[in-house]
């Protein structure tokens, strides 16, 4: 396997001088010793992230981009749009979840796992997979160069445990919630709603703490639970919608915020639980300075919004707010890490979550019926 501080050495060895990309599980040993640097920058997805490296390399240093196959997606624009309109050269660093057999993984994974080589082939990107031996980075590093001379991009696919982990930063001291701790609080408060969680450790906290025919458990497509939340609020104005966020996830696509904003649906709760990391990932940051919600979602158009950094706190809002028009967004800060959660896949398929939430969400209120 090749250690983090290799994997990081070559690159400098290299030349490259900027690194941004959203993190997987698989790169979290090079992420814990890239977001020490000043050259990292974490991006909200990962098409900016592209983007940033992109013009880093305009202006004459040679970027990295790193992130989780998942993401490819996001890429896929400016990667043919830009990158490859314009000649600009990147190296690229992708994840192969779901890689080589869809069952070793979690489901959500196994669509991307079998199409990313084929993604790439039909694009014509060149590219190469990662062995864990040095030398089989050494060499794809000489591919990428060979491709470089040639205003081309080249993306090192990277499967499971072909590069070792690396202790993450210290988690915040300061938090007086935990993520357990938040998600009991927001589940003392869902009534009736219907519920959207976010992929990762709050989806697997939420069914943890209250599994629920209600919950949608959404794993994979990081930042859309609040569109899912949106559509649903807007379709069904008889029910009370719940989205229960991250940052890395809000911050991913805000353009969704700004649209709950504009289309304003009162029957709307937004909660983002805020620690500043990736926590399934392996506890990387998001960004270094907290995002101030309450000022971004009353600019963007809800009705109210709050920070809270204590049970107290929130308890207190939730009373505040209750029974009144929405949308309401609510940001707890939180501390980073804690116990594992079991996995939503342990008990339910993603394809009974969605069967069972349907049929929550067509049935009468229990007020409603005769």
């Amino acid at each position: 396997m090749i250690s983090a501080e290799f994997f990081c050495a070559e690159l400098d060895r290299r030349g490259y001088g900027f690194f941004s990309g959203v993190p997987c599980s698989f790169l979290k040993g090079p992420f814990a010793v890239l977001e020490r640097r000043e050259g990292y920058v974490p991006a909200p997805n990962e098409g900016i992230a592209l983007s940033m490296a992109a013009g880093a390399e305009l202006g004459g240093t040679r970027a990295v981009v790193l992130a989780q196959n998942s993401g490819l997606g996001n890429l896929l624009d400016p990667l043919t749009s830009l990158t490859m309109a314009y000649e600009i050269p990147l190296l690229l660093f992708v994840s192969l979840r779901g890689w080589p057999r869809a069952e070793d993984d979690e489901p959500h994974h196994a669509a991307m796992g079998a199409g990313t080589i084929g993604v790439l082939e039909a694009l014509g990107v060149a590219h190469g997979i990662l062995g864990p031996a040095e030398e089989s980075l050494g060499g794809l590093l000489d591919r990428a160069e060979a491709a470089r001379r040639e205003n081309r991009s080249f993306v090192v696919l990277v499967p499971a445990k072909t590069v070792d982990a690396h202790p993450a930063a210290a988690p915040a001291p300061d938090a007086r919630m935990d993520r357990r701790d938040a998600v009991s609080l927001i589940a003392g408060h869902l009534g009736d709603a219907l519920v959207y969680s976010t992929t990762g450790m709050i989806s697997r906290e939420l069914f943890g703490v209250v599994d629920d025919p209600r919950n949608f458990y959404m794993q994979g497509s990081m930042g859309h639970a609040i569109g899912l939340g949106l559509g649903t609020a807007l379709n069904r104005p008889d029910r009370d919608v719940v989205v229960i966020d991250g940052d890395g996830a809000a911050v991913m696509h805000l353009g969704g915020l700004a649209l709950v904003g504009e289309r304003r649906p009162p029957n709307l709760t937004h909660f983002v639980l805020d620690n500043g990391a990736y926590d399934s990932t392996g506890g990387q940051r998001t960004r270094t300075t907290a995002v101030r919600w309450d000022e971004l979602a009353l600019a963007a158009g809800y009705r109210t919004a709050a920070v809270c950094r204590t049970p107290e706190e929130v308890t207190a809002h939730l009373g505040e707010i209750k029974g009144r028009p929405g949308p309401h967004l609510v940001a707890l800060h939180i501390g980073r890490g804690g116990p594992t959660p079991p996995r939503v896949t342990s008990a339910h398929t993603n394809a009974e979550v969605r069967a069972r939430f349907q049929a929550a969400a067509n049935r009468a209120r229990k007020e409603d019926l005769p």
